[in-house]
């Protein structure tokens, strides 16, 4: 394999950014059918490059889910808070609902008690209707779930994070790849790249380690909420030049994987929720089933979910679920040995992806290096036991954390994408295509046969790659890609078919060019693409045309003596003097040029013209438009930018929601803080009069009143207005409070640095004579000026009454030293300057050179004496001429100052 195909990640500890860290920020976002993570990758000093983003309630991952109440939109933990009181308004497990049939949306929502208001939408997929009418889009509510993502990853970082990694399932088809893809797009979250679960995985946990000397094969099983995977990994290394040296560097490349899209945790808690609810259903009696009580069951399954990760760590697990229904209690006890009857079935089938992985790959057991549990399910002890059992170990490998190593590993692709931040420590990623696409072309007298549907993509294909396809047609036709094995479609995808495309412009070439002489038959080229989020396109399509015609092309005349000599020449020798002969007239062209016109024009009348068969190609590009519909199809651009214009109005909502509870909570903050104050502060006392306490007292009360009252549902703006009321009353008060202390320190310091610029101006004068007498005045009369300013503004302030505004403030005194200070500073920032360099007289120099000559005078020949005898005739130069050399180097010492 190439090693310049291989993707490259880095160690979080060895990342090294080479742009500013907020613009370096990107992020990952591992979307579950029941939670969601979130890591941000930001090189700032002091902090983590790559972290997990923790959320409101400073947890590590947060509940998937997003509601519509009251014209208003939640996400994550709010969302959660919300579902026992209104199920219907809480969507959950919308991203295993992106793309699906309406039939099948509505059978998984009944299946899992979910009370939603579903509709059809235009494309016949399923979409939610709110409490206000308002229908959206399974789209949206991606879209509403990713931007709360977004927000905790900006939140995280502290600037806007637009770039981010998306974690999909295995089993993600086309259709939901492509959906999430525009999800995202509406939650204005750029995705760099979508990245298979056990990718991300597999990267995480090759990361840090060294497969040089020992190759391996790791199998990854992650057991989530709602789904069920295993993925054979192979580890190896290989050599490449870097720097002019031999490195090792480490790569993985994804074997197989399979998965079962029905078996996870959620399995096994509606199996305890079906349980409970038969139990309750006995002990109401008259008939009674609670299943047809949304909020009964949104209760029961919440309390069912806490019950069964008791049984995680103990034998037996309590459940108590007060008012579940009619107001009746429900409480009951439950053994992890029931628990395990009650999901008996799922145990063997959980073996099932571990079992194919092996058979496909033709591996055995003992080839195995480990096999990594990862996702939330896997902390089941039966469901342990019973791969350790098909294993033959005594220990399963829990090196990752099993909530979180797919979106670090996520994160490290988002690392290595992005434009901002540079990777050193190297492991090469390859991953493959979990399923396989053929392509069929349909058209007007196009011929099928055998080869139609031809291969496209085989299953485990790396990603990304591009491929070409010819065909042989004159008219336009139809392009559909379909998956491989009509048994092995994404859940809920009822045909293989899942994008077609229109090719036009194919029958206007052929018509245009069939006069011609074709010289093959016409063709179409296809080119596909499969990108490295798992994406198969048509991107682009052309005409190709090859046509063969006699051209005329110019023929140069020979001369009269070329003519008799080539009648006898055989054609390949009539060849060379012709080739020949139009070297010499290239040569000549220059002579040529400076012909007179007449010798042009009989030139011209001599050029003859021959006739050459030449083949010609042609590439006429064609028109490709996907015309792809139904349930699988992504929103048109008009439904688009009505679903755009949605969130952005929720958009604008959340944002005035966010400022008038942040409104709210100050003036309640202020509201008590001030009461506080004005009952328990006894300077508050020394500060304010009696009747200004008084009258401030009552209007925070007024105030109080209000905001438990009539102000629960007012606007932000009512909130600021009062807030501003209270502070116009409160924050003079304060003011005097704080100058009480900050006023007589602030004069204190002022003092103390006047006594010391004494000190510093006698240091001058004794230290640093060079220092201008005009500036140093200058700083001592400032000084003075700010002595008798502080004087008679505290000799005033002493008559002032504390309770009246000051007559001088701390900030003014601050004010007056740093100015002082500045000119201190710019007065002992002169420096000293350099001594003078002295040059020795001109006559002296002459005479310093003569001895020196003379004394080498033995060993040097005549000429080299006649040259010394010209210096003293040098030096003898008038006394003005050598003035100016004087100027020059005096004037050296003082440019070097300057500088």
């Amino acid at each position: 394999m190439a090693p310049s195909r291989l993707l490259l990640f880095a160690l979080v500890a060895a990342a090294v950014a080479v742009v500013p860290s907020a613009e370096a920020a990107v992020a990952s976002i591992d979307l579950g059918s029941e939670w969601l993570k979130v890591a941000a990758v930001h090189l700032a000093p002091g902090r983590v490059p790559i972290a997990v983003a923790i959320n409101e309630m400073s947890k590590r991952k947060s509940p998937a889910l997003a509601a519509l109440a009251d014209g208003n939109r939640l996400a994550g933990e709010e969302a959660a808070g919300i579902t026992a009181r209104h199920p219907s308004k809480v969507f959950a497990r919308a991203r295993d609902l992106l793309a699906k049939p309406f039939p099948y949306v509505q059978s998984v929502a009944q299946s899992l008690f979910l009370p939603y208001d579903l509709v059809p939408d235009a494309r016949g997929a399923a979409a939610v209707r709110a409490d206000d009418g308002q229908v959206y889009t399974i789209e949206e509510i991606v879209a509403m779930v990713l931007h709360y993502a977004a927000g905790l990853a900006e939140a995280h970082v502290g600037a806007p994070v637009r770039d981010a990694v998306v974690a999909v399932p295995p089993y993600f088809g086309q259709a939901e790849r492509r959906a999430l893809t525009q999800a995202a797009q509406l939650a204005g979250v750029n995705v760099l790249s979508l990245i298979n679960e056990h990718a991300g995985a597999a990267l995480q946990y090759g990361i840090d380690k060294d497969f040089s000397n020992e190759s391996r094969h790791v199998i990854f099983y992650d057991m989530g909420a709602g789904s069920t995977y295993a993925a054979l990994v192979y580890y190896s290394a290989y050599n490449a030049k870097e720097f002019g040296k031999t490195v090792s560097v480490n790569q993985f490349q994804v074997k197989d994987v399979r998965w079962s899209f029905k078996l996870g945790g959620l399995e096994m808690e509606m199996r305890l929720v079906n349980y409970f609810a038969d139990q309750f259903n006995k002990q109401l009696g008259n008939g009674v089933d609670i299943r047809q009580s949304p909020k009964a069951m949104a209760k029961l399954k919440k309390q069912v979910k806490r019950t069964k990760e008791i049984l995680s760590a103990n034998t037996a697990a309590p459940i108590s679920v007060e008012s579940l229904y009619n107001d009746i209690d429900f409480r009951s006890t439950i053994t992890r040995e029931k628990f395990e009857e009650l999901c008996e079935d799922l145990w063997e089938q959980a073996l099932t992806p571990v079992k194919e992985v092996l058979a496909h790959s033709g591996m055995k057991i003992d080839d195995i290096y480990a096999v990594e549990l990862i996702g939330g399910a896997t902390r089941v002890p039966k469901l342990q036991a019973k791969l350790q059992e098909f294993l033959g170990r005594s220990d399963l490998d829990k090196h990752l954390d099993a909530d979180e190593a797919i979106v670090l590993g996520a994160s490290l692709h988002a690392a290595n994408l992005s434009d901002g931040i540079k990777l050193n420590r190297k492991l090469g990623m390859i991953d493959g295509s979990t399923y396989g696409f053929v392509f069929e072309i349909n058209g007007p007298d196009y011929v099928k046969d055998e080869s139609t549907d031809q291969l496209l993509v085989p299953r485990m294909k790396k990603m990304p790659i591009k491929m070409f396809r010819s065909i042989r047609h004159t008219k336009d036709f139809d392009v559909s890609v379909s998956y491989e094995k009509t048994s092995e479609l994404p859940p809920g995808v009822t045909s293989h078919k899942f994008v077609e495309y229109s090719v036009s412009g194919l029958a206007d070439a052929s018509e245009k060019y069939s006069s011609r002489n074709l010289s093959a038959p016409i063709k179409a080229n296809l080119h596909f693409s499969l990108s490295r989020s798992g994406i198969i396109s048509l991107d682009r399509a052309e005409a190709v045309i090859e046509i063969t015609e006699w051209v005329e092309v110019p023929k140069k005349n020979l001369t009269l003596e070329s003519n008799s000599t080539s009648q006898n020449l055989s054609p390949e020798a009539e060849a060379a003097n012709s080739t020949s002969d139009s070297k010499e007239n290239l040569n000549s062209e220059s002579d040529a040029n400076k012909s007179s016109a007449p010798i042009e024009e009989s030139k011209a009348q001599d050029i003859v013209t021959e006739k050459v068969l030449k083949k010609r190609t042609f590439r006429v590009p064609l028109k490709v438009v996907e015309k792809t519909a139904g349930a699988g199809s992504i929103l048109s651009k008009e439904l688009y930018s009505e679903a755009k214009s949605r969130l952005e109005t929720l958009d604008k909502k959340d944002a005035e929601r966010r400022r008038t509870a942040e409104l709210k909570n100050s003036l309640e903050s202020y509201i008590y803080s001030m009461k506080e104050k004005l009952e328990e502060s006894a300077d508050i006392l020394t500060v304010s009069t009696e009747q200004e306490r008084e009258s401030f007292a009552e209007k925070l009360n007024e105030v109080q009143d209000w905001l438990y009252m009539d102000g629960e549902d007012a606007q932000a703006n009512e909130f600021k207005e009062r807030l501003d009321q209270l502070k116009a009353i409160g924050d003079p008060i304060l003011f005097r409070l704080s100058e009480l202390k900050a006023r007589p320190a602030a004069c204190e310091n002022a003092r103390l640095y006047l006594t010391e610029l004494q000190k510093i101006v006698k240091n001058w004068e004794s230290n640093k004579p060079w220092l201008p007498k005009k500036r140093i005045d200058e700083v001592v009369s400032e000084a003075e000026k700010v002595k008798t300013w502080l004087e008679e503004e505290e000799a005033v302030q002493k008559s002032t009454p504390v309770y009246s505004p000051p007559a001088f403030t701390s900030e003014e005194v601050y004010e007056k030293v740093l100015d002082l200070q500045d000119k201190v500073s710019s007065v002992n920032r002169i420096p000293k300057p350099k001594p003078k360099v002295e040059k020795k007289p001109p006559k002296e120099e002459s005479a310093n050179k003569e001895k020196t000559a003379s004394s080498e005078s033995d060993s040097k020949e005549e000429p080299q004496e006649a040259e010394s005898r010209e210096t003293p005739s040098e030096s003898a130069a008038p006394e003005e001429n050598q003035s100016e050399p004087h100027k020059a180097e005096d004037s050296e010492p003082e440019a070097h100052d300057e500088l």
